[in-house]
């Protein structure tokens, strides 16, 4: 497995290489910003061990050009600041995992090891579906540039759909996420929030497909 570690304290970093390498991973080390994003295009990595504060753009900055270039590679933050703001700040940002320093290499360990059974799938910060990009951090929802005004479950079940593009979505499955296993599933509260989407999206966006579900294209 490659691993690319972006590190800008010397000690730390050589830790990170001799423990990683020592466990059989191929490491590269970067100790900036910018040379931390460049190795990430340039290369392919199994997973990525970002600090936050680093010299140049930092670790926030980095990651959001790694995602923004398509690279969905899994991602530890590595920081030594503990607000709360700044570890949602990196997750919505498209972070898999979030370390304090300092830490325990054997944890490390066993969180790259997670990281790396969960692959490297496609998880955008911000949904899409051709004009419509949906923001699940700022609850955000906008056609064309503009802002679509959406209550709380209208906003989840785009949410569910966006997440499933392409896909046939059944009645009963959207019942069970966008509502609960409790819910009379003989209800017709799928059909009626979703022709309240239509009427605030467009109602060519989900299709209906007989006898299965709905769709969006």
């Amino acid at each position: 497995m490659r691993v690319l570690v972006v590190e800008d304290e010397p000690e730390m970093a050589s830790i990170l290489r001799r423990g990683l390498t020592e466990e059989g991973f191929a490491v590269d080390v970067s100790a900036d910003g910018e040379e931390g994003a460049w190795y990430a295009r340039e290369n392919s990595y199994d997973v990525i061990v970002l600090d936050v504060l680093l010299p140049g753009i930092d670790g926030f900055a980095v990651l959001e050009g790694i995602r923004a270039a398509g690279n969905w590679a899994p991602v530890l933050l590595l920081t030594a600041r503990d607000a709360v703001e700044d570890r949602v700040r990196g997750l919505d940002l498209g972070a898999d995992d979030y370390m304090l320093k300092p830490f325990a290499f054997a944890e490390l360990l066993a969180r790259l090891r997670a990281l790396l059974r969960r692959g490297a799938g496609e998880r955008p910060a911000v949904l899409s579906a051709g004009d419509l990009q949906l923001d699940p951090a700022c609850h955000e929802v906008r056609m064309d540039g503009r802002l679509v005004g959406l209550t709380a479950k209208e906003f989840a079940l785009l949410e569910y759909f966006m997440r499933r593009a392409g896909r046939v979505v059944s009645k009963t499955e959207l019942v069970e996420h966008v509502w609960d296993f409790a819910f009379d599933r003989d209800s017709n509260v799928v059909e009626v929030y979703v022709g309240y989407l239509r009427a605030k999206i467009g109602h060519g966006r989900i299709e209906t497909v007989r006898g299965a579900g709905y769709r969006l294209p």
